[in-house]
């Protein structure tokens, strides 16, 4: 076995030890060890007036013309997490292609919902005014996050007031995209979670599920396999929003991946870490598809990793959308 091997194997014992993938020594491996190289940022632009309103933006270097653009939203329970321990998550987008944006937002005990929902939608509408200046396409708009994050990716996506309050409507979204996200999850029963939404007085508005519409953009929605996350049930959580978005005729694609876990399912967009799932490759067809794109190709050794079984009748129906596929 090999030193890198061995440090790596190293790093994943450690990823579930790491709260929620805020702030830590996992997280610090995690970008010392990827690949940047893709990738141009400009770090610390204000979307915003108050101190945590902030954002990095990582360009691609390699693609001529404009990209589309990923807004993208960390996970911490909404009590805690940093933008720049999400470097591994800008550079692997930039690399696809990409133009991404890594988001702070206000957290709890400084705010509540849906304060923190309204940071989110203010940087969206940054990127959908500003994200041209860095060589980002703002018709090909996407919002994505893990767990908390993709919390508020989901609400940003179906809650028209947000955006409404900047001139904007979820129908200008190209898509969205959630990984291990809670959608649905009252009452609460984490007690950090608990004073974030007021409980026991939480509103049922606070629930992405609760505002599922005919006009809701596309969705992709990737979680582990039911039974592996700890933190967020996959069947209620993922599985029921995409239950509910098909219901509304929605287009939706349900993922689950197997070998990871809530924490290592994010990280598995890193570039030392794809081997554990097609996580990455899942997130760029997404994208490439709606935004007309050819498919990014990935390296030999995460594509002879990963094995893809699709359920064929759903598949036929319509092989972009409305699918759920359980990837082993």
């Amino acid at each position: 076995m090999t030193i890198a091997r061995t440090a790596l194997f190293s790093l994943l014992a450690m990823i579930p030890l790491a709260a929620g993938l805020v702030a830590c020594s996992p997280l610090t491996a995690i970008n010392a060890m990827s690949s940047g190289s893709a990738s141009c940022v400009t770090p610390d632009i204000a979307y915003g007036p108050l101190p945590r309103q902030k954002l990095d933006v990582y360009a691609p270097k390699n693609h001529a013309g404009p990209v589309p653009v990923v807004v993208f939203f960390y996970g911490g329970n909404w009590v805690s997490g940093e933008r720049k321990d999400y470097a591994f998550v800008g550079h692997a987008l930039a690399s696809r292609g990409y133009l991404a944006v890594i988001a702070d937002y206000r957290l709890y005990p400084d705010v509540h919902y849906p304060e923190i929902l309204q940071d989110a939608a203010r940087a969206v509408a940054w990127a959908s005014v500003e994200a041209g200046r860095y060589g980002g396409d703002t018709t090909h708009l996407f919002v994505m996050g893990h767990s908390a994050g993709a919390y508020n990716a989901a609400m940003v996506a179906l809650d028209p007031s947000l955006l409404a309050r900047h001139g904007m409507r979820p129908q200008d979204l190209s898509g969205w995209i959630g990984l291990a996200g809670p959608y649905d999850f009252l009452p609460i029963e984490n007690p950090t979670t608990r004073p974030v939404f007021f409980f026991p007085e939480t509103p049922a508005s606070s629930q992405p599920i609760n505002h599922v519409t005919a006009d809701a953009p596309p969705a992709l929605l990737i979680a582990p396999q039911p039974g592996k996350d700890k933190l967020v049930d996959p069947q209620r959580n993922t599985g029921g929003l995409a239950t509910a978005l098909r219901a509304q005729q929605r287009p939706v694609t349900e993922i689950y991946l197997d070998g990871v876990s809530h924490t290592t399912l994010v990280a598995s967009l890193a570039s030392p870490l794809r081997m554990l799932a097609p996580t990455l490759d899942r997130v760029s067809a997404f994208i490439d598809q709606l935004s007309r794109l050819p498919a990014a190709k990935e390296p030999q050794d995460t594509v002879d990793a990963q094995q893809q079984r699709q359920n064929p009748g759903q598949a036929a129906a319509n092989p972009a959308f409305n699918v759920k596929t359980p990837i082993r």
